[in-house]
């Protein structure tokens, strides 16, 4: 078994795509251009991690109004200021900062929809 992609169910699938395409460097590789405008996006590896669509036939979470531990996306990053930087300019929100015992960093932001985007910073970096 090979893990392939986490979904959620979001109110702007569309928009929320392009902007992490735009500012994350995931790539959309599969739209779906009528509902549920499912998107599917891959990283920079080109594996598909994030399918994101707007289904009314379940609830849409209030990310915004949910604590970032119980859902976020996470990206290893190198530069983690001029990355959160970037991605405040780009109408992301700033969360937390948090330096951990192990020296791993963990910038916690917001897209503009309220999901949580943690950027991650590895002393001993997994890949």
């Amino acid at each position: 078994m090979l893990f392939e992609h986490v979904a959620i169910n979001v109110p702007d699938s569309k928009g929320m795509a392009e902007w992490y395409e735009k500012h994350c460097g995931l790539k959309i590789v599969i739209k779906v251009e009528e509902p549920p405008y499912t998107r599917f996006l891959a990283d920079q590896r080109g594996y598909t991690c994030l399918e994101i669509y707007q289904n009314p036939a379940a609830e849409i979470p209030d990310y915004s109004n949910q604590h970032q531990l119980v859902y976020h996306n996470a990206f290893a990053v190198e530069d983690q200021e001029g990355t959160r930087d970037k991605l405040l300019d780009a109408g992301a929100s700033f969360v937390e900062d948090i330096n951990l015992p192990n020296g791993t960093r963990l910038i916690m932001l917001r897209d503009p929809w309220g999901v949580p985007l943690q950027l991650v910073k590895r002393k001993d970096p997994w890949y």
